[in-house]
């Protein structure tokens, strides 16, 4: 009886112990594969962020490249641009100022203009005409004699220390002003030669 006692013990524990034993099998089996599982998720999102992160730098560098040639490309236009400006400047201005500052020239100048305001057949024209301090004494003999009589005009002159040479004129009753100064011829002769000096300097 102590045997079989004995037999039944050893028999239970053996079988418990191998169930006992397949059981931890199989939690240490699921456990590895959740691990696994786990793993692999977290390989795959890292692949994720490290494939977004990658695209995100290709954009910025492109973006980067973009906008570096841009701006390189507007940093020299501006100094073509600039140097084109300084060149014809200095090649009209002396002219102009030059061929403004002859009184005989302004003379005639101002004589044509008034004139254009006074057909031969309409009305004369009141108008208001401001010349450069600096010609002052000039323009003065110039307005008593004969040639300004001829214009046939009842002109209101002033005098300026703000303009440098030229004229600027408009009717009395105003609405409009003409400019005739060295700043405008300058610009007006300057929008015409910029494009054979901007061929001249860069082709």
């Amino acid at each position: 009886m102590q045997n079989k006692l004995q037999e039944l013990t050893d028999r239970l524990y053996a079988e418990g112990l191998s169930k006992g034993k397949q059981e931890g099998e199989e939690l240490v089996q699921k456990a590895k594969a959740e691990a696994e599982q786990i793993v692999n998720q977290a390989k795959a999102e890292a692949a994720r962020i490290v494939a977004e992160a990658n695209r995100q730098a290709d954009e910025l560098k492109q973006k980067t490249e973009a906008d570096i040639r841009m701006a390189g490309a507007q940093s020299v236009a501006a100094i073509r641009h600039e140097v084109e400006t300084m060149i014809v400047a200095k090649a009209v201005e002396p002219a102009v100022e030059q061929a403004l500052a002859n009184t005989d020239f302004a003379s005639q100048m101002l004589m044509a203009i008034v004139k254009a305001f006074n057909p031969a057949d309409a009305a004369p024209a009141d108008l208001d005409v401001i010349l450069p301090e600096s010609v002052k004494a000039a323009a003065e003999k110039f307005l008593k004699s004969e040639a300004a009589r001829q214009l046939n005009a009842n002109l209101t002159v002033e005098y300026s220390k703000k303009l440098n040479a030229g004229f600027k004129i408009s009717p009395k009753e105003g609405g409009y002003l003409l400019q005739f100064t060295d700043e405008e011829f300058t610009r007006l002769i300057s929008s015409y030669l910029r494009p054979a000096a901007k061929k001249l300097l860069f082709g």
